[in-house]
């Protein structure tokens, strides 16, 4: 029997690691059972995907992997409507859409939806389960994927399990860490930092009903579970699978690093955090071998890079690229690619088994993790930079043209987060309101110019929503108190489909922005060199301003150059023979090129 064989090959870990977080073999056996069920439960459609993806491992590495980010209601106000815009999103090559979170949560008390107060039901307004079933369905007739959030650090308030534990039935109040009195929370507090000291200081909400202490590590109203219970590992494992079961190909761990606490310590990134992840991946590799985990691990590279596990004890498939993300918008704004470089040379050494998703933006704010260590050599102090970016990116500096809006501004720290539109990062906002056709010419260069580069890294590329179309910030979230005090709602506005036409309009910023997406989406798609086992290295040319990159395979010679300044630079290089410029077709020879400002190449050579 399938089932049995997939669980024999995994048991005895599976079981050692069990066995070593909870001790409690009849947990462990009804997991074991409900594991069965969810796999009989699963349509034939399903089973079938599974064992097409079973041979052929890597299919999500492959080139021609594009996905987009998108919230349903602003795109395309439910989920029977999404599945009414998925030839736009082929046509946008997009074979991968990632829903941002769309389970019931709680008007007023979401947090964008990562408060879930049931993992078994849409939001009503957004559908059903069986919307959500029937769209996946015909995005598999598509050979398309579908991407999901599995919120596992927490639930709402208005979670079942937090309803019963507030009326203070034990049970359900060990899912969750309560205290009677504020003894530990303050012990808590001496080495555990704050997630938002400005919009949500401390790690405990008072519950005055209860006279309780409860952790609350983002939110009041985000209760945090605890995993040191096998019930609520167990609980959790079934809700996976249950949306597993609905079609779902990607299932995005959010939060990963918090999902373990332990007194003294910081409670991020604990061995048992891996240890729960590692049983994760096996009971997906049992349950539903097609589904791939996408860990959402926003830290430091030394601390992202152990949640792929292993070669041998593998974890999750992908992680998201945040540090090289954040560096990227540094480097715009400095016009110094040094740190970049720095930090693409880490990247391409790790072991081409470990995939990144790369992205320029998402549905979230911009944090400046950067490595400061090494900035703090090149003259830039940590607390100095980081308000320089935030003023760059808010148009507060001389000759900026970013327009956004910070987040969680610190005064105490002087530390901020940052919000807004690759389009309006870029100065196409500024440029369209001054109508001023150089700057909007400058603007779309740049534009398209990230995007180019996002391209050419190794991994999966990921748009945001609106990108495709420069779409600009949004302000209209102001105007709704439930939204006005958070300023992530600036880039989360609807998608604006008239804009949208203009795509076919003839010089449009529209169909600038989407023919030359979509020109360089073809040429990643086609070319050899993009494969995830080509040789990638950073291509020194003497130039601050000019990040250079080579992707080399046995039969080509790709060499991306992307000038980051403000004005014309030259890449000092001597390249031998000819090369062709895959995005103009022309032929050209790589000996001191000069590139416009915010210009790109993609040059080949075949071999």
């Amino acid at each position: 029997m399938i089932f049995q064989e997939r669980l024999n090959r995994h048991h005895d870990e599976l079981r050692w690691l069990y066995m070593e977080l909870y001790g409690n073999d009849a947990m462990f056996a009804e997991l074991c059972d409900q594991m069965y069920a969810y796999y009989k439960a699963r349509k034939q459609k399903l089973h079938n995907r599974d064992a097409k993806r079973i041979k052929e491992a890597e299919w999500f590495k492959k080139k021609d992997m594009l996905g987009m980010m998108l919230y349903i209601d602003n795109f395309a106000g439910n989920l029977q409507g999404v599945q009414t815009k998925l030839d736009y999103l082929k046509e946008c090559n997009v074979n991968c859409i990632h829903l941002m979170p769309f389970l019931d949560s709680p008007e007023g008390r979401s947090d964008g939806g990562y408060a879930v107060a049931d993992f078994r039901k849409v939001k009503p307004e957004l559908g059903t389960m069986e919307d959500l079933a029937k769209l996946t369905d015909a995005c598999h007739a598509k050979d398309m994927n579908v991407c999901m959030d599995f919120v596992m650090n927490h639930t709402s308030e208005d979670h079942e399990w937090a309803k019963r534990a507030r009326n203070g039935e034990g049970e359900y109040m060990s899912r969750y860490f309560f205290y009677e009195n504020d003894e530990i929370p303050k012990q808590y507090e001496e080495t555990v930092p704050q997630v938002f000291p400005t919009t949500a200081p401390g790690n405990f909400t008072y519950l005055p009903d209860l006279n309780h202490y409860v952790l609350t590590t983002f939110y009041p109203y985000q209760w945090d579970l605890n995993y040191k219970n096998p019930r609520v590992f167990n609980e959790m494992m079934y809700n996976f699978l249950f949306l597993a079961n609905q079609g779902i190909d990607v299932i995005r761990i959010d939060a990963v690093p918090y999902i373990w606490k332990e007194l003294g310590t910081p409670s991020r990134n604990l061995p048992q955090v891996h240890t729960i992840v590692r049983m994760m991946r096996m009971i997906g590799e049992i349950v539903c071998p097609s589904v791939i985990l996408l860990g959402e691990v926003v830290m430091e590279p030394e601390k992202v890079v152990p949640y792929f596990g292993t070669v041998e004890k593998p974890e999750c498939h992908l992680l998201y690229n945040v540090t090289t993300m954040a560096t990227t918008w540094h480097t715009v704004a400095t016009q110094d690619i040094r740190l970049l470089k720095k930090q693409m040379d880490i990247v391409n050494e790790l072991p081409k088994e470990y995939l990144f998703l790369n992205y320029l933006r998402c549905h979230d704010d911009i944090g400046w993790g950067l490595d400061f260590e090494t900035l703090k050599d090149y003259g830039m102090e940590e607390i100095a930079h980081k308000r320089f970016l935030n003023d760059f990116f808010t148009g507060k500096t001389q000759g900026s043209v970013s327009r956004g809006e910070l987040y969680n501004d610190d005064p105490v720290t002087m530390d901020a987060r940052f919000c807004g539109t690759t389009a309006s990062m870029c100065g196409i906002e500024t440029a369209l309101k001054e109508d001023n056709a150089e700057k909007l010419e400058e603007a779309v260069r740049m534009d398209v110019m990230l995007h180019a580069y996002m391209l050419v890294q190794s991994g999966i590329p990921m748009l945001y929503s609106g990108d495709e179309i420069a779409q600009l910030n949004d302000n209209h979230y102001k105007e709704n108190p439930q939204k006005a005090e958070d300023s992530r709602y600036i880039h989360r506005g609807a998608f604006l489909w008239e804009n949208a036409k203009k795509r076919k309009e003839k010089y449009s910023v529209e169909e600038i922005v989407f023919d030359s997406l979509a020109k360089l989406e073809k040429i990643r798609r086609n070319e050899t060199v993009f494969d995830a086992k080509a040789d990638v290295y950073t291509y020194d040319v003497k130039e601050n301003k000019i990040l250079g990159i080579l992707r080399e395979d046995e039969n080509t010679r790709f060499i991306a150059l992307f000038n980051f300044g403000n004005e014309p630079r030259t890449a000092w290089m001597q390249e031998e023979g000819e090369f062709e410029d895959l995005f103009t077709g022309k032929k050209i020879e790589l000996k001191d090129v000069e590139l416009a400002a915010h210009g790109f190449v993609w040059a080949v050579r075949r071999k």
